[in-house]
């Protein structure tokens, strides 16, 4: 009697267990179903507004040839120009459903002032003032079950100069220092270090509608602020192309950062992004809104990592104000 008992309880054991991972198997398979069917619907959005929008370019080029460009192109191009004197204050918010090596999904929230600085009487450079202040909702292992904290603050300084004289190459550049503050809530949202390190900008604007370039930082760890934090040397390259369709439309890929680590055996990831944007002028006040899909080309030695991230960002442009002048 008592050998009958056992083996009904182990047979309910193991029919809770097949159960218990038939429903796991479900609501597996019901993520990776939402996760397509969102990456389907982006691309759809993005290849409709694309097919919408380039035939009313093509018809409004002809019509004001030889007129000048009108403020909402102009700026539809400044937008996306690490080197341009335009400020800027940008909300930004980078949702990713798919991670490497966690069924986690993870998002980003950022405020990001873009603050230019004319010459002044002691400081005879323009600069270009970027901090980016985040709230990230990060990945801590393998199960779902992340944590929201303030992430650490990164800033970048970029002087302008007018030596060389590059105007006639369409070409223009800044260089400067980027740093990264430890303003992390949580050990686990951020580097535990203060950084700092050289950063710089070029751009290309030989091709009509067409801007090349891209944005370089390499933040270096010199203090930390526990013991048994890691050395940070990392550069993080964003490369830029943005094409103007006219009215104040654009195509981009300039939001992806390639991260690439200089110490042995430490992260490396190359992702790749395309999106569209539309600057508007609403009753007085400019805006620039975009939205943008990332997917990640190339990774080695990392753990949790972004498989693809959808990003939204709404921006107050403000041409007529530079700091100083």
């Amino acid at each position: 009697m008592s050998g009958t008992l056992c083996r009904h309880g182990r047979r309910r054991k193991l029919l809770y267990r097949g159960t218990e991972r038939t429903a796991l198997a479900r609501r597996s398979a019901l993520v990776r179903v939402s996760r397509n069917w969102l990456l389907v619907l982006w691309t759809s959005a993005v290849i409709g507004i694309f097919l919408r929008v380039v035939p009313v370019g093509a018809q409004y080029a002809p019509a004001h040839g030889g007129s000048p460009e009108s403020e909402e192109e102009v700026l539809s191009e400044e937008v996306n120009d690490p080197t341009a004197m335009l400020t800027q204050v940008r909300l930004l918010d980078f949702y990713t459903p798919g991670n490497f090596q966690t069924s986690a999904q993870t998002n980003a929230a950022l405020i990001q002032p873009v603050i230019p600085v004319a010459r002044l009487s002691f400081f005879p450079l323009e600069q270009i003032i970027r901090p980016t202040f985040r709230v990230s909702t990060v990945a801590t292992g393998p199960g779902s079950h992340p944590i929201t904290a303030l992430a650490d603050t990164q800033l970048y300084d970029l002087l302008q100069t007018q030596w060389p004289h590059l105007d006639r190459w369409n070409l223009r550049w800044a260089i400067g220092t980027t740093f990264v503050f430890p303003t992390a809530s949580d050990r686990r949202a951020g580097a535990n270090a203060w950084q700092a390190g050289p950063a710089a900008a070029v751009l290309f604007a030989g091709v009509p509608n067409l801007l090349m370039g891209f944005l370089f930082q390499n933040p270096i760890s010199f203090a930390y602020t526990r013991p048994g934090a890691k050395p940070q040397n990392t550069m993080l390259l964003q490369p830029g192309l943005s094409y103007s369709l006219g009215k104040g439309w654009y195509m981009k890929s300039t939001d992806s950062v390639w991260n690439v680590s200089w110490r042995h055996n430490t992260p490396t990831t190359i992702p790749v992004s395309l999106g569209f944007g539309k600057v508007w002028q609403l009753k007085g006040q400019t805006l620039d809104t975009w939205t943008s899909g990332e997917w990640m080309a190339y990774r080695q030695f990392s753990r949790i990592t972004p498989m693809y991230t959808v990003r939204f960002g709404i921006n107050f442009v403000f041409p007529e104000f530079v700091f100083g002048r």
